[in-house]
């Protein structure tokens, strides 16, 4: 009898396998013909600007979103005060006054200040670990809401934005088991961290070829995070599907990205490029009339600067997500 019941499970495994996308056959070689696929998408500077009209078309379904996305940043995890904010002016001006040839310059100060700003986690004001909790869920309402959004214009639906954030919480526990599965697969990075803290206090680097091995011991553990993590990224797009769960949608996820990983990293640096200009477009002006505004006394406790921090990190994530999101469409009709 449990011969039978085995026999009948390998069938099932061994069929469901059959059906997944598998170039590559233990103890055969795989050639480059057998695993490159095509994927026919438009190029990437359309990908970039596609994305923002998607958002600024249909701006009054994403505004109320960024909105509610704020209010909850500001409750449940907090913006950076205004007086640390200070702080960092006060240091650049001593940093300023003490250097030999005159002051910085505003567009430099500004640039400084926003850097640091996003470098030492000022972007909120509470680093506990129940605002961790809270912003990890506010970033799966994020997530969530504007997939939920961008599966109903495409199809040309009539959606409204309540229908949107009270239906695209539905999957909210297979994303976040998705979120976990995206953390261990994380753990080579974590790993990376923790050795290279340890090398520079034990001077383990001191020796070149203690640190050409480092080195290469750190590229592999990248390569690693990065090939797990390319596929992950995918299935939380696929686990929002109605009825999907989420070792199903991390093997669709999977047959998806084989053999066009290093396209979709390509991507995903030029997410990166286009989110870094559209910070300092927007941040450094606006940083520049914070300086100009604190000049009059009355203005000294305006958390003018922190505020738009916020409003510039809800508007990212909201922006990656339809980024990623048209990614996933296209890879769709590709398949």
């Amino acid at each position: 009898m449990a011969k039978k019941v085995f026999k009948k499970i390998k069938k099932k495994v061994q069929a469901e396998r059959k059906k997944r996308v598998n170039p590559h056959k233990t103890f055969r070689r795989s050639y480059r013909e057998d695993y490159q696929r095509e994927l026919e998408m438009p190029g990437i500077m359309y990908h970039i600007m596609a994305s923002f009209r998607m958002i600024f078309k249909n701006w009054k379904l994403f505004l109320p979103l960024l909105i509610i996305a704020v209010l909850l940043n500001v409750v449940f995890v907090g913006i950076m005060s205004e007086s640390n904010y200070a702080q960092f002016q006060e240091i650049l001006d001593e940093t300023s006054a003490e250097m030999s040839e005159g002051d910085v310059s505003s567009v430099a100060k500004a640039g400084l200040l926003l850097l640091s700003t996003i470098t030492t986690g000022g972007l909120s004001g509470d680093s506990s670990e129940a605002a961790v909790v809270f912003g990890v869920l506010i970033f799966l309402i994020i997530w969530l809401t504007t997939i939920y959004l961008l599966r109903h214009i495409l199809a040309e639906h009539k959606i409204k934005f309540r229908d949107g954030l009270y239906n695209a919480m539905a999957p909210l526990v297979s994303s976040f088991l998705v979120f976990v599965v995206a953390l261990i697969q994380c753990l080579p990075i974590f790993f990376l961290v923790i050795a290279f803290s340890a090398a520079v206090q034990t001077e383990f680097l001191a020796t070149p070829f203690y640190a050409l091995v480092f080195f290469i011991f750190a590229v592999l553990m990248v390569l690693l995070s990065g090939y797990l993590l390319s596929s992950s990224l995918i299935a939380f797009i696929a686990v929002s599907v109605p009825g999907m769960y989420p070792l199903r949608a991390l093997q669709t996820a999977s047959d998806l990205m084989m053999g066009r990983r290093i396209k979709f990293v390509l991507r995903l640096v030029a997410l990166f490029l286009a989110l870094l200009l559209v910070w300092v477009v927007v941040m450094l002006p606006l940083i520049m009339f914070d300086m100009w505004m604190k000049q009059f006394e009355w203005t000294a406790g305006i958390p003018f600067v922190p505020v738009c921090l916020t409003i510039m990190t809800c508007f990212s994530a909201i922006y990656i997500t339809t980024y990623l999101y048209l990614y996933y469409r296209w890879m769709l009709k590709s398949k």
